[in-house]
């Protein structure tokens, strides 16, 4: 039974806000709380939509080392976008796009835009009110068909990039006052083993950081490591001035995707619609989350999947590749043992490549940029093809299959990719022209890094007796993109010829999207990033497929 209408709860037809700050340290889990929450309301029967407010003066997090920000999340507008943005779609199903995610490099861009024209009018430009005003217009833009609107503030309550966010959030409970918005703080209770003790303190100097800013939090959310006793609860609730229910704990869960079942058993949902004078009602049903955690704490077989990668001290930088695996997991009801192989490993002259592969149920190669890597997942792909391990490369993944079966397949050794410099062979080049929805887009050789590539959703047309239309059900399908080179279809008859199908292409037929090989149990390359759109409960067919490949082989072995 849904929820009554917000309408029944005050006069305002607008959304009401949740605004998500942090305290004490960072990677406390503000972006998985928001994402819990978000999806406890929705199961509520409630419209929601969850917001990034990122402090960095980078413009967006396009140009920024995956080991500086993690991942790039891109939506199906072509936005560059914070990594949480992912969390926000899996959990909710809800598509981010461009206006979910600023920066205070973004807002400051556009106010010197302005000020470089005119707009202001001779006045001066300050924080207050013009960056406000500005990070407040975001917060409220196209905001009309939902019922909340969850703002997640990056960083920490004290850093100086967030203090224009935290004003400008200020600003917005006074303007619309307390039955329209509720500010929750998440915040650390560490346990001091020595003392066998949790200590509430940090909290509490972070309430108070909070409170001189003009913010009283309405809700706390208290990460720690053991229970929090009910004493230290109402010591919370006491010293931070909040209601002794409205002290959630949030200790780790067996994995993320349990997190929203912890928050609601804890009771965040209806402290959160309390705290907008809306009586919370009947429990939402959160049947599918319930369904999710049985497939990934009882798997009925698991399988070792070999991730040939560049970035993999950091696995933040492969956030929503991991997730994806997790889904395929789910889907086939195994457990996914992901093993992170750094490609570099490969590349000396004495590397044992079958020692590390062999092991392997499946390897994938996934996205990157740059040489450095490359001629050890030119190598990985190799022995994939040779040993009849099944095998997905994403974007720089499906590049290099195309360069690895030119080389030892078609007999043009030189193959290579413009990427890594001139080549008399460029299997792989840049792009500078192509069609997309807004018509035809172009782009400078010696340009712009940022923004600048092909990004967001297009549509691949895919041959009707390929492998891949029989994974998808169709054979026309929509992914997104995050590349600056292509396969140059100028090889195509050579590499067809030796086995390698160009079996997804762009409409006009111009640009490849996806190879496989029809003589090896399970060998796909794409173009496009399909990581990007796997949910726990949704989970991606490319992904459930190579999932059950893994699980076929591993019966082999």
């Amino acid at each position: 039974m849904p929820n009554p209408p917000l309408s029944d709860y005050g006069s305002s037809p607008m959304a009401r806000f949740i605004f998500i700050t942090g305290g004490v340290v960072s990677s406390l889990g503000k972006g998985l709380m928001a994402a819990s929450l978000a999806a406890l309301l929705q199961a509520r029967g409630y419209k929601v939509r969850i917001r990034k407010f990122d402090p960095y003066l980078n413009v967006d997090p396009g140009t920024m080392s995956p080991y500086q920000h993690g991942e790039v999340y891109v939506t199906d507008d072509g936005a560059e976008t914070d990594l949480d943005l992912g969390h926000y779609e899996r959990f909710t199903g809800v598509s981010a796009r461009q206006s979910d995610n600023v920066t205070s490099g973004r807002i400051y861009q556009n106010i010197i835009q302005k000020e470089r024209r005119g707009d202001y009018l001779g006045a001066t430009v300050q924080v207050v009110p013009h960056v406000t005003d500005a990070i407040k217009d975001f917060a409220k833009a196209d905001t009309d068909d939902l019922d909340f609107v969850l703002c997640e503030i990056g960083g920490t309550v004290g850093d100086i990039e967030s203090l224009p966010f935290i004003e400008a959030i200020r600003q917005m409970r006074n303007e619309l006052g307390r039955d329209q918005t509720v500010f929750t703080h998440v915040t650390l209770v560490p346990y001091v083993a020595a003392a066998g003790e949790l200590k509430t303190k940090p909290t509490q100097h972070s309430v108070r950081e909070l409170t001189s800013y003009g913010i009283q939090p309405d809700v706390l959310i208290c990460r720690c490591e053991h229970p929090l006793p009910e004493n230290e609860r109402a010591k919370i609730a006491l010293f931070c001035n909040v209601r002794k229910e409205a002290v959630i704990p949030a200790l780790d869960a067996r994995s993320i995707y349990g997190v929203p079942l912890q928050y609601h058993a804890e009771g965040l949902d209806a402290e959160v619609l309390r705290a907008f004078g809306i009586e919370p009602g009947p429990n939402p049903d959160l049947g599918r989350w319930d369904d999710i955690m049985d497939r990934l704490m009882n798997p009925e077989g698991e399988v070792t999947i070999g991730v040939v990668g560049k970035y993999v001290g950091l696995q933040d930088a492969y956030k929503s590749l991991n997730e994806a695996l997790v889904h395929g997991g789910i889907a086939n009801r195994v457990k996914v043992n992901i093993q992170w192989i750094d490609a570099e490993l490969f590349e000396a002259a004495d590397s044992d490549i079958a020692a590390k592969l062999e092991p392997m149920h499946a390897i994938l190669v996934p996205g990157a940029f740059g040489e450095r890597g490359a001629e050890g997942k030119i190598a990985s792909i190799r022995f994939a093809r040779e040993r009849q391990v099944p095998y997905l490369g994403i974007c720089f993944g499906m590049q290099m299959a195309c360069v690895e079966a030119a080389r030892n397949l078609a007999g043009i050794e030189n193959a290579s990719s413009t990427e890594f410099g001139p080549t008399e062979e460029p299997v792989v080049g840049i792009i500078t022209e192509w069609m997309s929805k807004e018509g035809i887009e172009k782009r400078e050789e010696g340009g712009d890094l940022g923004g600048t590539m092909r990004l967001g959703a297009y549509e691949a047309k895919l041959a009707g007796n390929s492998h891949v239309a029989a994974i998808y059900g169709s054979t026309t399908i929509s992914e997104r993109h995050r590349h600056r080179y292509e396969v140059n279809t100028h090889y195509r008859e050579a590499l067809e010829a030796n086995g390698l199908v160009f079996s997804g292409m762009s409409p006009d037929g111009e640009l490849p999207e996806i190879v496989e090989r029809p003589d090896h149990p399970w060998f796909v390359g794409v173009q496009f990033h399909p990581e990007l759109k796997s949910k726990p409960f949704d989970p991606h067919p490319l992904f459930a497929s190579f999932v059950e490949a893994a699980l076929k082989q591993s019966r082999l072995v």
